[in-house]
């Protein structure tokens, strides 16, 4: 999935979702040292706890890159939801 961010310095992520678990995480734009990091560490670690942990973390803008990547989780999920 691609995700357009909204007040965040890296301006895409994309990632892949597999069995409810997290893949492939890549930030376009942004902090690429810590953003890079972040991704290697959530490879495999399940959505929602994504969500849970990255959710409300604020940089500028009223969000961040780690923020809107829990809102792409969440899109994600409303997505699963809707087709479930």
């Amino acid at each position: 999935m691609k995700y357009k961010t909204v007040g965040s310095c890296a301006k895409e992520i994309s990632f892949e979702i597999h069995d409810g678990k997290l893949s492939q995480v890549f930030f376009k734009g942004g902090c690429p040292g810590n953003l890079r990091a972040i991704s290697i560490l959530l490879e495999g670690m399940d959505v929602q706890n994504v969500i849970d942990k990255f959710s409300g973390n604020l940089c500028r803008n009223g969000t961040s890159c780690t923020d809107q990547l829990a809102q792409a989780l969440e899109e994600w999920q409303k997505s699963q939801e809707r087709t479930a």
